[in-house]
């Protein structure tokens, strides 16, 4: 007989005698049917059973002792009988010895092995194949995904999303789904699902059964058990189906970051999380990742936001956000310190015995500078007297009455926490009749010809001193341009006396005034040192508007070709300062009836970028101002906007441009005539991004912004008639942060803004504004609101405009340093004291001043 074959009737002979002696209970012997052996091999070779570990025959309550269970089982009394039967094991020692079993699924330890062949009714070996313990298997990847998603949808028709918050995003109620169906694996709430608790649920899972073929609960852990301690956490069932786990300290949702104009800085965000997808980084709601900006990038691991040579514009706010997850986001608040830089005014200056001086300091930087003034070396503060003190912030140092000791240098001193910026006024103390160093110095900055009006008139070119309020130079209509002996003004063909046709003159740099003659189709050349026109320069037909681009030196010549404005055209002229020798460049935009190029200041003293536009085109577009050519376009047919008019702060990068609503297709008829239409209004742009961020709020009319970019005044035509206009005043704050501070009625539409710096705040500006069909100018300070009128100037109102000059009554100020401001009217100018807002003098027999530069300190 062969040896397997003895044992084998041994095997069963002792089974018999088992069963005969009551060890084993009849009823039980279907249960061997499940039989669990270390190989194939074992597994035909006989049965194996065991006791329940731990308890002698004699320590178990009733028969239970006499009860033998296969393996994975274990003898319990049944509540119902008290009879003892046979139940699959509940749980497992947490042990992590793998093994394969022969249905190619890897289990944590034999015992695991053992209880799931129980729980599946299933013959389950052990096999020795490395096939088992490889990823993939007979469950593959696309079969792994479609399960999860059963279960996911499974687990959700068990607990609708409803119930746990309907309103929460995708992201949030996946999360929710998944904890869910972690608590219900976990049957032990021990924090752990085992092998065991995850076959278990599958018996219970008839709907898995033949729906994913080849794959089956247990490939989570097969798949997704990362440390291989045979279980999974909740840690790793959010790995699993992929469940991003975000956070963000509550001390980080805010970040300010500090950086000085000229720098680079780099914004981290600090969201983090497991499987958290890339960052997406927004300025003003528009993502800046995809946008290829020069000075902006994201970049690293850690997806970081870069900006390159930091200015004005960058600053304002900007959010990061896990892509798909907007909800959590972190707002970066960027501020921009720029190192305070200065003008003092004047830089020399004479004066007499008893007789008052004022020295004056300007000074702009972020934040607000500190202004002290030093006399020869020494601290002026310690010398303030009822002669000697300080006026608007320390911005003004005036001495009632010089004597011969103020003689000397006086420095200011601007200062703040990233820099400081000084400047030297002279003064001197002299008895005029003397010729000393003082008047030398006096004649050589060229301080009897400037600080001056040039007036451009139907009676040629007038200049104006407003301290001494007269002319000072009168230059006729028949004088002689310099070059090429042609009169200012020819007379007509029969010889008669013309007046002259003026339509915009700009200042480049206190040493020429180019100024438009639309019926000539040429720009003339003032020399302002030498008070006479140096040459004339032929351009397109009807020149109408003159802009100067101080950073490239360049004068833009806007020509309408005809009155209709038909053949519009845009010319340079470049080395405008040279006055001579230079270059008429034609550009290549074609239909342009206005454009607009952003001033610059002591802060931004470059302008790389301008813009033109059709009053019928819902559209602006980008202009390179160094080689003339177009960059983008800004689209505003989706706002209804077509652009009239442009203004820009670069505090925080706006530009505000006044719309005239399109007129909708299926409009209806045009109101009448005499009905003023309603205010137009405006948008919104960043000039970081050029994308459009929607209307300013509800304010419309035409921007102007005050020289330091802090204020935006927006003169709103009448809405109504008998209903006036509205000056809406807003703020741009340290941050870039655009606010509304209140808006004022006045009586009739507005002319024409000029502004004006306090001279009770050295940090603020006083905005004027002209009223139209009345002889009163509107004053108001604009950073408290408070206003004034100046009512019934004599004189008539100016006539209305030529149709290229510009609006009939709008004021021109006098520079940075300057207190006065020119007002036209019909026959004659009226000069106005800002400084005391009075009325200064009347300058008559000027007719129909068509425009003005101011000459002198800017």
């Amino acid at each position: 007989m062969h040896p397997g074959s003895l044992w084998l009737h041994l095997t069963l002979l002792g089974a018999s005698l088992l069963a005969v002696l009551g060890w084993m209970d009849p009823g039980t012997s279907r249960g061997l049917n499940v039989v669990v052996g270390e190989s194939q091999a074992q597994e035909s070779g006989g049965f194996e059973v065991t006791r329940r570990e731990g308890l002698s025959s004699h320590q178990l309550p009733g028969s239970c002792g006499k009860k033998l269970c296969s393996r994975g089982s274990r003898c319990v009394l049944s509540p119902g009988t008290g009879q003892p039967e046979c139940r699959c094991q509940e749980v497992c020692r947490p042990r992590y010895l793998p093994v394969c079993g022969s249905d190619g699924r890897l289990y944590e330890n034999h015992c695991e092995l053992h209880r799931a062949a129980c729980l599946l009714g299933k013959r389950l070996v052990t096999v020795r194949s490395k096939d088992c313990f490889l990823r993939g298997g007979t469950c593959t990847v696309a079969g792994y995904a479609r399960l999860k998603n059963v279960l996911l949808a499974l687990q959700s028709r068990r607990q609708p999303l409803q119930d746990r918050g309907s309103r929460q995003d995708p992201g949030s109620q996946k999360r929710l789904l998944v904890e869910s169906l972690f608590k219900d694996l976990d049957a032990d709430s021990n924090g752990h699902i085992t092998g065991s608790e995850l076959a278990q649920r599958m018996l219970t899972e008839q709907d898995l059964a033949g729906d994913l073929p080849g794959c089956s609960m247990g490939d989570l852990l097969q798949f997704d058990d990362y440390n291989r301690d045979g279980s999974l956490t909740l840690r790793e069932l959010y790995t699993a189906f992929q469940v991003v786990q975000l956070s963000l300290a509550p001390e980080d949702k805010v970040s300010v970051t500090t950086v000085t104009v000229g720098l680079s800085t780099v914004l981290t965000c600090t969201i983090h999380g497991d499987l958290r997808p890339p960052i997406i980084w927004k300025r003003n709601g528009l993502t800046l990742n995809f946008l290829e900006l020069e000075d902006i990038n994201d970049f690293g691991e850690d997806d970081s936001l870069y900006i390159t040579k930091v200015t004005t514009v960058h600053m304002g706010n900007y959010t990061c956000h896990a892509s798909g997850h907007e909800q959590l986001f972190q707002t970066h608040v960027l501020q921009v310190n720029v190192p305070p830089v200065i003008r003092v005014y004047p830089e020399t200056q004479a004066q007499e015995p008893g007789m008052a001086a004022s020295l004056r300091c300007h000074a702009e930087g972020i934040p607000i500078p500190r202004i002290t003034w030093l006399k020869n070396g020494m601290d002026v503060s310690a010398q303030m007297s009822k002669q000697l003190s300080l006026l608007a912030n320390g911005s003004e140092l005036h001495i009632g009455s010089v004597r011969y000791e103020d003689t000397g240098a006086y420095t200011c001193i601007a200062k703040n926490e990233v820099g400081v910026d000084e400047d030297i006024s002279s003064l001197f103390i002299e008895d005029s009749a003397r010729k000393t160093l003082a008047n030398i110095l006096w004649r050589e900055e060229g301080l009897s010809v400037g600080n001056m009006f040039y007036v451009f008139s139907d009676d040629g070119i007038v200049v104006i001193h407003p301290v001494d309020c007269e002319i000072q130079r009168h230059l006729k209509p028949t004088e002689k341009i310099f070059m090429s002996y042609e009169e200012i003004c020819p007379r007509g063909e029969a010889d008669t006396a013309q007046p002259c046709q003026w339509a915009s003159a700009v200042n480049v740099r206190n040493q020429y005034i180019y100024v438009a003659q639309p019926a000539l189709s040429r720009v003339l050349v003032v020399d302002v040192q030498a008070q006479k026109v140096l040459q004339s320069i032929g351009v397109d037909p009807l020149p109408a508007k003159l802009s100067y681009d101080k950073s490239h030196d360049q004068v833009w010549v806007l020509s309408w070709g005809d009155t209709h404005r038909s053949h519009t055209s845009l010319q340079v002229i470049t080395e405008a300062s040279t006055g001579q020798g230079q270059h008429l460049i034609r550009t290549p935009f074609a239909g342009v009836e206005d454009f607009f190029i952003p001033p610059t200041n002591l802060i931004i003293n470059h302008i790389r970028f301008g813009f033109v536009f059709n009053k019928s085109d819902p559209a602006v577009h980008k202009v390179d101002l160094e080689t003339l050519m177009p960059v983008k376009t800004i689209g505003l047919r989706q706002h209804g906007c077509v652009p009239q008019a442009m203004a820009h702060t670069h505090l925080g990068g706006y530009f505000f441009i006044q719309c005239q609503r399109a007129t909708p297709p299926d409009a209806a008829t045009p109101p009448d005539a005499a009905t003023p239409p309603a205010a137009a209004a405006q948008l919104l742009v960043d000039s970081v991004t050029d994308a459009v961020l929607g209307p300013n709020r509800d304010v419309a009319g035409t921007p102007h912004v005050s020289p330091d970019g802090r204020f935006v005044v927006s003169a709103a035509a009448a809405a109504a008639a008998g209903r006036g206009a509205r000056l809406h005043v807003q703020e741009v704050s340290a941050r870039g942060e655009l606010r509304t501070l209140y808006a004022v009625r006045v009586a009739a539409g507005v002319a024409g803004v000029a502004f004006q710096r306090s001279f009770t705040d050295g940090h603020a500006y006083n905005a004027y504004a002209a009223l139209e069909a009345r002889p009163d100018l509107l004053f108001l300070e604009l950073a408290t609101g408070k206003s004034g009128l100046l009512k019934d100037l004599r004189g008539s109102p100016a006539e209305p405009g030529r149709p290229w000059g510009p609006p009939h009554g709008v004021p021109w100020d006098s520079g940075l340093f300057g207190q006065y401001l020119l007002l036209p009217a019909r026959d004659s100018l009226f000069l106005i004291n800002g400084r005391h807002n009075t009325l200064r003098c009347e300058v008559s027999d000027i007719k129909r001043g068509a425009t003005a530069v101011w000459v002198g300190e800017v």
